[in-house]
């Protein structure tokens, strides 16, 4: 079997993701309600964080993996 040239092989790729998104999009319109004011403000305070675990352990918007550990606590100390 002779292989196939770079462009043939990048518009067939192309093609082949097109025919994907064509039959997994949805039919119906796809329509978002604003998030209610607590929910948006914890969303917020998760996301702007240098160190967004503090304010998110334990809410549904955190990691429920990520356990803090204190100073105190570090190996070494």
């Amino acid at each position: 079997m002779k292989p196939m040239k770079p462009l043939t092989a990048i518009l067939a790729a192309a093609a082949a993701a097109a025919v994907i998104t064509l039959l997994t999009a949805p039919s119906e319109p796809v329509t978002a309600d604003p998030m209610p004011a607590a929910d948006a403000a914890a969303m917020h305070a998760c996301a702007s964080r240098p160190w967004p675990y503090l304010n998110c352990v334990g809410t549904k918007y955190g990691d429920p993996n990520i356990r803090l550990v204190g100073a105190h606590f570090a190996p070494g100390t």
